[in-house]
């Protein structure tokens, strides 16, 4: 058991709680031996002063004689610790038991006759004093006082009986106690140890959630501790996304320096443009990655010039099959979204045509649709004459990683970035056969 544990912290606050309690109780119940002994011997001397008293006989001369032998042995016993004494009422000493030969004797106090005094001298003797007015059979009458001592050493030594029997059963009693309370902090802690081994499984990648049946009182925190989980895993996936939608946003920026590379002094301001660009998109990408899934408007872009940047570039980078752009674009499309979520989107959908077309990609874009799709303000239709899409990976390619052709170059992130970022600004994304040039169509609607 660890000294940090709750289990020790708590097994150690009852432990002193006992130890206090059992102190006390024992303090309390040895005074209450100790006065039920004393009332015990107190009962005692008087069954030896009565003894006295029946064995005693005033003479009609008035003197008050004593037998020889008494009924208590230890009377006649020096030393035995138990000892007689009879005084007049002037406190003289008229007679001593045989036992209390050599011993010091106290003077007894003033009574009232018919009365008991029970008292604890300096001597560490209990002493009971009795006062009784004897009358012989003339009627002269006589005062006396009848005196019984006993040493302490008695009611000491029950007391310390008492007192060792008690601890031993306190003790007894102590551990029983602590084995039970430590089964049952075990018991009530249990629900947290649970939890514990719960976190451990996630943490080891065995469990995504505490999904345990835990105590009420600590289903708010399982609660919260599942948020913060979710969060900090939505955080990580968004991390992670923004970092390959990075690099992949890149490729075609970089594709395009690499063609001009060769010609550097005529291709001059295509690069300066495509740094530029690579800027933008390093900036938007962490802006992505530290937003919160909130996407905001901040002013109108011009989707034409877009569209028509990015076919500029392309052909640049796809030189080699010399493609032909069919273009039905409006001379000013002033829409309300951010730009760089419109060449994430265009720009992939676009690159993805140029690589798999043949030769011709045909691009249109139309605004204030007011059929079709709810009313949705935007639609771009960029559709190819290449092989297209089979039906059965239309779904799959919109899943990060996932490539039409494993043969054909590329990361399988482009069409999931597309489709990520149609459903945050509220659009739809629409794949299909292309009726016109045979390839794949896509038609992007965006309210």
């Amino acid at each position: 058991m660890q000294v940090k544990s709750l289990t020790f912290r708590l097994l150690v606050s009852a432990g002193l709680v006992l130890a206090a309690f059992f102190a006390l109780a024992s303090v309390v119940l040895e005074q209450g031996f100790r006065k039920s002994a004393e009332q015990a011997l107190k009962e005692k001397l008087q069954v030896h002063v009565y003894s006295l008293l029946s064995s005693a006989e005033l003479k009609n001369f008035g003197d008050l004689t004593m037998p020889t032998y008494l009924p208590e042995p230890r009377f006649a016993t020096p030393g035995s610790g138990l000892y007689g004494f009879i005084h007049l009422v002037n406190k003289t000493l008229i007679w001593h038991s045989p036992s209390a030969i050599g011993l010091d004797v106290i003077p007894p106090p003033e009574l009232i006759p018919g009365n008991f005094e029970f008292l604890l001298t300096e001597q560490g003797r209990y002493t009971l004093h009795y006062a009784v007015i004897w009358k012989n059979k003339i009627g002269d009458e006589r005062e006396y006082i009848f005196t019984v001592t006993e040493d302490a050493q008695f009611v000491s030594n029950e007391v310390e009986r008492f007192r060792k029997t008690l601890r031993v059963w306190l003790l007894a009693l102590g551990v029983v106690l602590m084995v039970i309370q430590l089964a049952l902090l075990r018991w009530g802690l249990k629900p947290l140890r649970v939890i514990v081994k719960d976190l451990e499984a996630i943490e080891k990648g065995r469990k995504i959630h505490l999904d345990g049946n835990y105590a009420t009182e600590l289903e708010g925190l399982a609660g919260n501790i599942n948020a913060f989980i979710n969060s900090e895993r939505a955080h990580l996936k968004r991390y992670r996304n923004a970092l390959a939608d990075l690099a992949h946003s890149l490729k075609t920026p970089l594709s395009i320096m690499r063609g001009c590379a060769e010609s550097f002094s005529v291709n001059k301001e295509t690069v300066k443009e495509q740094i530029c660009r690579m800027d933008d998109i390093v900036e938007y990408q962490l802006q992505r990655a530290a937003a919160k899934g909130e996407y905001k408007t901040t002013g109108t872009v011009d989707l034409s010039v877009i569209i028509k940047k990015i076919s500029v570039s392309l052909a640049k980078v796809y030189i080699d099959k010399n493609i032909s752009f069919d273009m039905t674009v409006p001379e000013q499309s002033l829409v309300c979204y951010e730009e760089g979520d419109l060449y994430e989107i265009a720009g992939n959908l676009m690159d993805n045509a140029c690589k798999w077309c043949r030769h011709t990609v045909k691009i249109s874009l139309s605004l204030n649709q007011g059929k079709g799709r709810r009313n949705y303000a935007v639609l771009l239709q960029i559709e190819d004459d290449g092989s297209g899409i089979p039906d059965g990976k239309l779904v799959e390619i919109l899943k990060r990683g996932v490539r039409a052709d494993e043969n054909i170059h590329g990361h399988g992130i482009g069409m999931a970035v597309v489709y990520e970022l149609v459903g945050l600004l509220g659009g739809v994304l629409e794949g299909k056969k292309s009726a016109t040039l045979g390839g794949m169509k896509w038609n992007v609607y965006l309210p």
